[in-house]
């Protein structure tokens, strides 16, 4: 998204666009995987936020002089993304990020390139009685979830040869998850000096707050309408935790690099695969004279240590 050696580099958008589509196109064909019973999900209320970028030198005289005769309103922006929801005929974020940019492009032709980013407000259906006495999902009531999330983002532009709708890179992830495990973790045998106050911990609650991002090696198999080759959030989220739940790490560091080797053994056409965790375990206050498994613990100090790793397939 170069600028053509202009002193300036362009950019405006909309952000935080909130979309509701019911009866979206249900999410199916997905390849399973053993971590995971997601193999798909009705899509009945499919709800983002929706973030739109856009880059071109034909905005300059907006800035410089004040004309706005090539400018696209935000308004117009945000409208135009509640239109193509209701076309779009496809079941996730990234199939509707690549329809959105394409429709972008192809009708103004003043945008040179596009950000398009959407993060997913999950609905989960509300477990009604049924006949009998039994309870299901409902197919009408739904509430919305408030913790971790699907996320994507797609960058495309115009080819400089042929001026065609081309894709130049993404992002895929899950956020906002919330993981705490009561045991089978340390952090032991770390470097001691006059500044060390903390205590080696042999066995420790650990509590992560955790985003995860991955890019495929080839955005076809992201795109394709056969979704087998599809990475779904919600595998990626349950491979992380079934991880997390079996495997004794001696620290955050550990554990990570164990859930991107789990997860580009399970996902072949993931190319890369990065974590972006932050410790947030509780300080330990009391213990049980009875039974040392009984604990109270406290929140710790509001600085929490940070710890990020991105690993790549060999060969990719």
């Amino acid at each position: 998204m170069s600028s053509n050696g202009s002193p300036y580099r362009i950019s405006y958008g909309k952000a935080q666009i909130p979309l509701y589509r019911v009866y979206a196109t249900p999410l199916a064909g997905l390849t399973p995987v053993p971590e995971s019973g997601f193999v798909g999900r009705a899509n009945t209320v499919l709800a983002l936020r929706v973030d739109v970028e856009v880059f071109g030198d034909n905005f300059l005289p907006a800035y410089t002089q004040g004309d706005n005769s090539s400018v696209v309103a935000t308004d117009s922006m945000k409208n135009f993304v509640l239109a193509q929801a209701l076309a779009y005929d496809g079941s996730t974020l990234e199939g509707f990020l690549d329809f959105l940019g394409r429709r972008f492009l192809a009708t103004y032709p003043q945008m040179q390139a596009l950000r398009l980013a959407a993060r997913e407000q999950p609905f989960t259906a509300a477990r009604v009685p049924q006949r009998g006495g039994d309870f299901a999902d409902s197919a009408v009531l739904f509430s919305p979830s408030h913790g971790d999330h699907a996320f994507a983002s797609l960058e495309c532009e115009r080819d400089g040869a042929t001026g065609e709708y081309r894709l130049a890179a993404h992002t895929c992830g899950r956020r906002g998850m919330q993981l705490m495990k009561i045991a089978g973790s340390s952090f032991t045998r770390f470097v001691r000096d006059r500044h060390t106050t903390l205590p080696e911990r042999v066995e420790r609650p650990l509590f992560i707050y955790l985003d995860v991002h991955w890019t495929y090696a080839d955005p076809s198999a992201m795109l394709a309408a056969d979704l087998s080759r599809y990475i779904a959030a919600e595998q990626v989220r349950d491979v992380v935790q079934a991880v997390f739940d079996s495997f004794v790490s001696e620290s955050i560091q550990h554990l990570v690099n164990e859930m991107g080797h789990r997860l580009l053994s399970r996902f072949p056409q993931m190319a890369t695969v990065s974590f972006d965790a932050q410790n947030h375990t509780w300080d330990p206050v009391v213990e049980s004279e009875t039974d040392p498994r009984v604990k109270v613990y406290t929140d710790p100090f509001p600085a929490h240590g940070v710890i990020r790793l991105t690993l790549s397939r060999l060969g990719g």
